[in-house]
């Protein structure tokens, strides 16, 4: 195959090992409390035919449990199984979680970013606004941004990581 035939792969959200294209398995990390609507947005983007967003969605649907132990767990695979993380950067990333000492950091998306770069996943930061506070574990880690959220943007971080 050609060089621009895998460029094309490449820029649909696809991966490329040897001669074979898969498609991209992203977790999605986000406050559910404030930044749900963006993840289900992002969702509906990726089930739009008309849209070039397109890629595996990993993300675990809302886990029904208060137990840290169990959430860790269950986000843990979904991370496991994804070949990147992509992080919704809202208003509120870096606010402390009630259950932070239990989370064993500041907030949900703070593990999901540590837990994703222990594991080697490439990441995505994806900010609502240009204003949206990055999260802290995102500086050290190579992530690749869209400084606002619009499908262009998203897009390309997505293209480039």
């Amino acid at each position: 195959m050609n060089r621009w035939f895998w460029a094309l792969l490449a820029g649909a959200g696809m991966v490329v090992f040897g001669m074979y294209a898969t498609r991209k398995r992203i977790f999605i990390s986000f406050d559910y409390d404030n930044d749900r609507r963006y993840r289900y947005l992002l969702s509906a983007l990726k089930e739009n035919a008309g849209s070039a967003i397109d890629f595996d969605d990993t993300t675990p649907d809302e886990i029904q449990s208060n137990d840290v132990g169990r959430i860790k767990a269950a986000l843990l695979g979904k991370i496991k199984s994804a070949t990147h993380t992509l992080v919704i950067v809202g208003d509120h990333a870096n606010d402390r979680h009630r259950d932070s000492l239990a989370i064993g950091t500041r907030n949900w998306q703070w593990w999901e970013i540590e837990r994703s770069k222990d594991e080697g996943k490439r990441l995505i930061a994806v900010k609502i606004t240009p204003a949206s506070p990055s999260p802290d574990p995102l500086y050290s880690s190579r992530a690749k941004w869209a400084l606002s959220f619009n499908v262009p943007a998203i897009l390309k971080a997505i293209d480039e990581a």
